[in-house]
């Protein structure tokens, strides 16, 4: 497996509290956290994400030797990124989440969608998710046009967009794996994952070699 620890900013607000996963150490550490790259509104809660607080968060990683899972739900986030590569606060490879249908933010369209994917950095790995009812139709593009997926609980909790029958991770994961077979794409391994992101091999050590800070 390849652990993804959350930094999110719903529910915590000071640096230490957020940053407390990535001090985890030896078969504890996690190889990556995510990181939403601004702060952005959902139906009822906000996320909040100040410049300073991206910016250490992505110092700290850097410095823990973590990759950071980019969390982008517009284009604007993606801009964001850009200039924290050119600060030295990201290093190539990149991932990139690329979240759309929230309220506030992209929509799940092929324009959105287009536009996020056309302006993503170099070298970067990329996967779409769809927030609610649009997971389906986001984790099918991913596949048909060779991207990679997010899916889960934590973006919907619905196996049908008429929200008649409640899911599981399992489910939607055996969903997923229907699509690419139907797609004839291949599952990457955790394995190969780690080698193109230059993660280490597991089994007792986790994420990047840390950079010298």
């Amino acid at each position: 497996m390849v652990l993804c620890v959350s930094l999110s900013g719903r529910d915590f607000k000071e640096l230490e509290q957020r940053a407390d996963p990535l001090f985890l150490e030896g078969n504890l550490k996690p190889d990556m956290g995510s990181l939403t790259l601004s702060s952005l509104n959902f139906n009822k809660t906000a996320s909040i994400n100040s410049p300073e607080m991206v910016k250490n968060l992505a110092a700290l990683m850097l410095k823990k030797g973590i990759v950071p899972e980019l969390e982008a739900f517009d284009i604007g986030m993606i801009n964001y990124a850009k200039y924290l590569i050119k600060k030295d606060l990201l290093i190539a490879p990149h991932y990139f989440n690329l979240l759309l249908g929230n309220i506030a933010c992209s929509q799940p369209n092929l324009l959105h969608t287009g536009v996020m994917i056309n302006d993503l950095p170099d070298d970067s790995l990329w996967s779409l998710a769809g927030i609610g009812t649009a997971q389906l139709k986001m984790n099918s593009i991913a596949i048909a046009i060779d991207g990679g997926v997010r899916v889960g609980l934590e973006d919907n909790i619905w196996f049908d967009s008429a929200k008649t029958k409640l899911t599981s991770n399992l489910d939607l994961l055996k969903r997923v794996h229907t699509i690419a077979h139907a797609n004839e794409r291949e599952i990457m391994t955790p394995k190969e994952f780690r080698l193109k992101m230059n993660l280490k091999p597991g089994n007792g050590e986790y994420g990047r070699t840390p950079l010298n800070i």
